[in-house]
């Protein structure tokens, strides 16, 4: 579960974030949506404590984002991951594995590359991969860790459509995750999320996936 309340958030006097208040339930897939400048990824950043927050609350799993203890219940992905491209595949995968607690675990590291349809190029230098490849890479890393909460900013940015449907086929499968991804695809949105967080002004205001689909899109206000 992730709450937000009240948050707050500006640069040199321009305040991006009002009050935010923000409630994704457990196991809920929400997508965060506004346009480019909106504060994605201010928001996406205060709630992982990447950049101070000014005023507010952030709790991740019932834990305040002050607290190092949340970090064990998020995985980020974030839209630009940096990966080690004289490596391969499952060499990358191992030495973020090696970075969590206790051993690596090679078994899962076979059934996440598996799952990310990565099994049979995990030889290959990642210098060699294509975006969608490395993309695929860095959930799976993510997944790896096999937390409660992922947070994604733009996972398919960039990718072309196969890359896309590779990707969202992936969050699909999971269970039992509670979703945050920002987007700029409505196609997508419809395709895996329950929920919409919809950023516009420094305010937010969050609709189910029908809700929000009829107001913005059939009604024309996108």
């Amino acid at each position: 579960m992730i709450e937000i309340k009240e948050l707050t958030q500006s640069y040199q006097n321009k305040v991006v974030l009002k009050e935010i208040d923000l409630i994704i339930e457990q196991n809920e897939i929400c997508a965060l949506v506004g346009s480019n400048g909106a504060g994605k990824s201010t928001l996406i950043h205060s709630m992982l404590n990447l950049i101070p927050v000014k005023k507010g609350l952030i709790k991740l799993s019932g834990i305040p984002h002050t607290k190092e203890e949340w970090k064990k219940n998020v995985a980020y992905l974030p839209e630009k991951f940096l990966l080690y491209p004289h490596m391969t595949g499952e060499e990358n995968m191992k030495f973020f594995a090696s970075l969590g607690t206790g051993p690596t675990n090679e078994k899962k590291v076979e059934e996440i590359l598996l799952k990310v349809n990565l099994w049979d190029k995990r030889g290959e230098l990642i210098k060699g991969y294509s975006k969608g490849m490395l993309q695929r890479l860095g959930l799976g890393i993510m997944l790896y860790y096999d937390s409660p909460i992922l947070v994604l900013d733009e996972p398919t940015s960039g990718l072309d459509p196969k890359g896309r449907i590779e990707i969202l086929t992936i969050l699909k499968s999971l269970e039992n995750k509670t979703i945050l991804f920002s987007s700029h695809h409505m196609d997508e949105i419809r395709q895996v999320c329950s929920h919409v967080a919809f950023l516009e002004d420094g305010k937010i205001s969050k609709f189910t996936l029908n809700d929000f689909y009829e107001k913005y899109i059939v009604g024309g206000l996108l």
